[in-house]
């Protein structure tokens, strides 16, 4: 952990170098998460529920979502660019050093103007947040920790995939995006507004239902019964992570040289 910290101070300076760039890119990262919620805003002032989901609720789902969205974009952003390493042939440099080819791709680049959707987000977590009335407890406190951490490990997860695919491709694909970029948009609503199959797809195979459904139901006090098992899916959409790393080692020992 100490090597990646190393990273992020080193290349934290570097975006610093130039700090009118830096705040103008995050204020225009502010604002077009920030244009995508004044549609839901206004989307709400025609209907007053979608599928017996308020306003508030919706915004809760949203916040959550972007904030696990733009952290992982933030901090995974080496996977996500991670086809620059392949062509020009430093993915070869990683291999012969003495750490894990994760924690150096993790620290190849790090996008800090992210801050700038962050810090929409939580300013509609705020917002939902104020305008729930919920009675809150350690334990919905801790489910919505896990949905964020949830959110980070999942979004992390597709971007390993995604880089993975750069071995036998070269280039990223961009099919990965339906996932990334996809997800985000289709998870920023409860899924219950979806199909079936949409449904299942986003809490079986892609996890997305332990981010913004599942534990929002526990939290919105949504359920009768059992709650345990809604309030612990984050967790379980944790362990994504899990295939995602054995996918990447079964490409890092199939990686041939670009010869570059």
């Amino acid at each position: 952990m100490k090597l990646y910290f190393k990273y992020v101070s080193i290349l934290f300076k570097s975006q610093m170098e130039y700090r009118t760039s830096f705040i103008l890119l995050s204020i225009g990262q502010f604002f077009v998460p920030f244009l995508t919620f004044i549609s839901i805003f206004l989307l709400f002032q025609r209907f007053s529920n979608i599928a017996g989901w308020s306003l508030y609720e919706v915004s809760l789902c949203y916040a959550v979502t972007h904030i696990g969205f733009s952290l992982s974009e933030c901090f995974v952003r080496g996977f996500d660019s991670f086809s620059s390493l392949v062509i020009n042939g430093d993915f070869d440099r990683i291999l012969v050093r003495p750490r894990t080819t994760i924690l150096q791709v993790l620290g190849s680049k790090f996008e800090f103007t992210r801050v700038g959707r962050l810090s929409q987000s939580l300013i509609v977590l705020v917002f939902s947040i104020i305008n729930l009335n919920l009675d809150w407890d350690v334990y919905k406190v801790v489910t919505l920790l896990l949905m964020i951490l949830s959110g980070i490990f999942i979004f992390s997860g597709i971007y390993m995939i995604g880089a993975t695919l750069c071995f036998w491709t070269i280039e990223g694909i961009e099919v990965i995006n339906i996932f990334t970029d996809g997800g985000r948009e289709i998870s920023q609503y409860p899924l219950s507004i979806y199909k079936d199959w949409i449904k299942k797809f986003f809490t079986y195979v892609i996890p997305f239902g332990t981010v913004n459904y599942l534990p929002l139901m526990f939290i919105l006090d949504k359920i009768d019964g059992n709650k345990f098992m809604y309030m612990i899916s984050p967790v379980l959409g944790m362990l994504f992570i899990i295939p995602c790393v054995l996918i990447w080692c079964f490409g890092v020992k199939h990686y041939k040289s670009t010869g570059s």
